[in-house]
């Protein structure tokens, strides 16, 4: 088969985002003004349920008490849930790489790490495979509308370029992208299809949209005229009456490629 043939016989994915806070399931605005919206496990099972076709658990505040709650979390939902699971924050050495897939992970995501220790993509590569190796990046825009990445769950700006910092890690052997425009988080307006369609088309692994998809409109845009392989949300599943179900049925209706529920 043809490398177009396989192309367009890749279904296209939906990925909720469940961002952890002191064990507790979180949504802000922004990176800012969390509030509390279930508890994760729960979630995991009712996600797992309508066959959503992988999960994505962030911890926004990592530290040794949350690593604790989050492995618990992951532990419960792996045992529960038959879907790929993803797993990130506080990524920062090969150590805790093997401890979240040791525990049912099937990918873990590196965000601020990659900046200050890019080699640990590399490392990770080399030893689990690229498959495993997600590259988080959060971003904003400056002064100059010029992205630019930020880290520590948006605490920290870097100055340093968006798309240099994501060829460069896909250079070491990530797999994947999960890119989050901070400018649009929470606000339920769209996604930031522009950067999404110039990162596409700079690197040669799938790229994920997250941040901004307030109307399942907005999924089928992202993914129809940006390229994502997968669009990921958080607020449209927390406060609104939309679902995994709804979602896949819409895009199916659409002409996307999307799993048959």
């Amino acid at each position: 088969m043809q490398l177009e043939a396989i192309a367009r016989v890749v279904k296209k994915r939906l990925i909720p985002i469940l961002l952890l806070k002191d064990g507790r399931m979180v949504k802000g605005k922004h990176f800012r003004d969390f509030r509390d919206v279930g508890d994760p496990v729960t979630a995991a099972r009712v996600y797992n349920a309508q066959k959503v076709d992988e999960l994505a658990f962030i911890d926004i505040r990592p530290g040794r008490e949350s690593r604790q709650k989050v492995m618990e979390i992951i532990q419960k939902a792996a045992s529960e849930c038959f879907i790929p699971l993803t797993v990130g924050g506080g990524v920062n050495s090969i150590e805790d790489i093997n401890d979240f897939l040791a525990i049912g992970a099937d990918k873990v995501s590196i965000n601020s790490a990659a900046i200050r220790n890019p080699a640990l993509i590399k490392e990770a590569a080399e030893r689990y495979g690229d498959q495993c190796v997600v590259l988080s990046v959060d971003y904003t825009y400056d002064e100059d509308q010029q992205p630019m990445v930020v880290i520590d769950s948006g605490a920290t700006p870097t100055g340093i370029d968006a798309l240099e910092h994501i060829q460069h890690c896909v250079e070491l052997g990530a797999g994947e992208v999960l890119l989050t425009c901070i400018d649009r988080e929470g606000d339920m307006q769209g996604y930031d299809q522009v950067f999404l369609h110039k990162v596409v088309n700079a690197v040669p692994v799938p790229v994920i949209a997250n941040g901004g998809a307030g109307t399942l409109n907005d999924f089928y845009t992202a993914l129809t005229e940006t390229g994502v392989s997968a669009v990921a949300a958080a607020s449209i599943f927390h406060f609104t009456d939309q679902s995994p179900i709804k979602a896949r049925f819409f895009l199916a209706n659409k002409g996307v490629s999307v799993r048959a529920l």
